[in-house]
Parts: C-alpha cells; structure tokens; sequence
C-alpha cells in the first residue's frame, strides 16, 4: 500500500487542500472531511492533486461533493496540478469540463480569483 495524505492549508485569500497517494475507498472519507472543512472556511478552495497517484469513484464523488458545496456557497473551486492518473479517471467520469481545472497552484489562484 502506499502512504496517502492530505493537508488544508488557509492562506490570506484561498485554502489549498494537497492531496497525495492513492485516494480511494479507505482513503476518500478523511479526502471528503478535508475538502468539506476547506469549504466551511469561507474562501475559495484549491485541490492540489499532483501527488495523487491514483483517485477512484469515491475519490471523485468527495471532489464532486465539495465542489458542489462551495457552488452553493458562492465561492471558488479549483483543481490544480491534476496528475495523470487523476485526470483519466477525471476525464472517464466526464468531469473535465466540470471542474475548474488550472496547470498548477499559481494558475489556479487565478482561476478563483476571477470566479
């Protein structure tokens, strides 16, 4: 098994949520926490997903959740950095044109700044 992890980091006007390894089943309830908490913060969350090397459906239903929650919060959503891996699951779910994707943390404070 490899190590997984994730960390939510509140910045002056984001939180970035990192997560890393392999986001699946066992790991998507303590993603699903961490995403759900970045958005009860208030600002605009970015999801680092360049260290994920694997995320299956529960992985992208914890994304899906949060994205939607902070949609009805009014604020930003993005995901940065998306691995490979992550993004062929993203792109078989269909979900590349759902979600706001940036090439990396710097694009994706963009990103939500203009939303």
């Amino acid at each position: 098994m490899i190590f997984v992890h994730g960390t939510a980091d509140e910045r002056d006007d984001h939180t970035l949520v990192t997560l890393a390894g392999e986001i699946d089943l066992e790991y998507a309830n303590h993603a699903r926490r961490l995403l759900l908490d970045a958005v009860e913060r208030g600002k605009p969350v970015i999801v680092d997903l360049s260290a994920a090397t694997m995320i299956d459906s529960s992985g992208v239903a914890s994304l899906v959740e949060a994205f939607q929650e902070s949609r009805a919060q009014n604020q930003g959503f993005a995901l940065a950095g998306t691995s490979p891996q992550a993004l062929r699951v993203i792109t078989l779910a269909r979900l590349e044109t759902v979600f706001p994707m940036a090439a990396d943390v710097a694009a994706a404070q963009a990103l939500v700044a203009a939303s």
